[in-house]
């Protein structure tokens, strides 16, 4: 028997202030206009909204001391840190719904301490155009949604490598998917961390079965897992409504297939669905894209399938 489906929380954390291109705040109405909570329980979940996290505006600030509004994205990561925390502990799966890719820094790190809290292995899988691995030494811009795996893994400001007082991750903890635009810096990053990465060529050579069976070969019944969604990891073609488009993405039916086999490891355990920007879609069809991948996530399939 299967045990029954945790209830899903829906967190809103309504901000762009880690991002270059204004809009990912509308994210979170956008996704429930293209409805979200009704998808999720249709594939048989308990949905609760928390509605959307209060936090500081964004001041479109230039850069100070190497970042740009350093500030308010801590706030909000210490917002995001501690809603998601809350229901993990009590049992829930969150989604958090950004919002740009900052706030990860923020459910993941809440994600850890549960984990650390309770004895189990965290894996994470982050799902992007761009590595997100620059440093305050690294980063062209000093906008923070371009750190936030250097920063769960200990490499930036203090008060976002240590919400919880340590940092989040270890190099083998995290696996990025669909990568194909990496700073030099951060190819150098991912080189001395041994960062686990597929990126494009790895899909286009082996395809996205393989790659994502390499990426999962590690979780079992006792990981949690965490993923970590950026809509620019899609080919803009079909997810127009990102802020950092790169050309060369995974398809639809790619994209799909990744949800599918997260669906079947049975080990989501949390997850974020960012940078998705209503100011830049056509008619919310991003909006809906997304919709429509979590609801593979959550469990949407053709047929009836075993899980592995």
């Amino acid at each position: 028997m299967h045990a029954p489906n945790p209830t899903l929380t829906l967190i809103g954390a309504p901000t762009d202030v880690g991002a270059s291109v204004l809009g990912a705040s509308m994210a979170p109405d956008a996704l429930r206009i293209a409805g979200i909570a009704r998808a999720l329980r249709g594939r048989g979940f308990e949905v609760i909204d928390r509605g959307n996290l209060a936090g500081p505006g964004n001041p479109q600030a230039q850069p100070a001391s190497g970042f740009r509004h350093l500030a308010e994205v801590t706030t909000w990561n210490e917002a995001v840190y501690t809603a998601v925390l809350a229901d993990l502990e009590a049992g829930h799966l969150p989604l958090m719904m950004g919002g740009d890719h900052c706030l990860a820094i923020g459910s993941i790190s809440a994600a850890a301490q549960h984990c650390r809290n309770h004895g189990r292995r965290l894996k994470v899988l982050w799902f992007d155009a761009h590595a997100d691995a620059n440093t305050p030494e690294s980063t062209p811009s000093g906008n923070l949604h371009g750190m936030p795996v250097a920063c769960l893994l200990g490499h930036g400001p203090a008060g976002l490598t240590r919400l919880a007082g340590v940092p989040a991750l270890e190099a083998g903890q995290i696996g990025l998917v669909g990568v194909r635009s990496v700073d030099d810096s951060e190819k150098e990053f991912v080189r001395e961390h041994r960062i686990e990465v597929y990126d494009m060529r790895a899909i286009d050579e082996l395809g996205m079965r393989a790659v994502m069976e390499r990426a999962l070969a590690d979780v079992d019944a006792d990981t949690h897992l965490h993923v970590s969604f950026d809509m620019d990891c899609l080919d803009p073609s079909v997810a127009p409504g990102v802020g950092t488009a790169v050309r060369g993405g995974p398809t639809y039916r790619e994209t799909q297939l990744c949800m599918e086999m997260l669906a079947d490891s049975g080990a989501l355990r949390s997850a974020d669905l960012v940078e998705l920007n209503p100011a830049l879609d056509i008619r919310n069809q991003t909006a809906e894209l997304a919709v429509d991948l979590l609801e593979s996530l959550f469990g949407k399939s053709t047929l009836i399938r075993r899980r592995h």
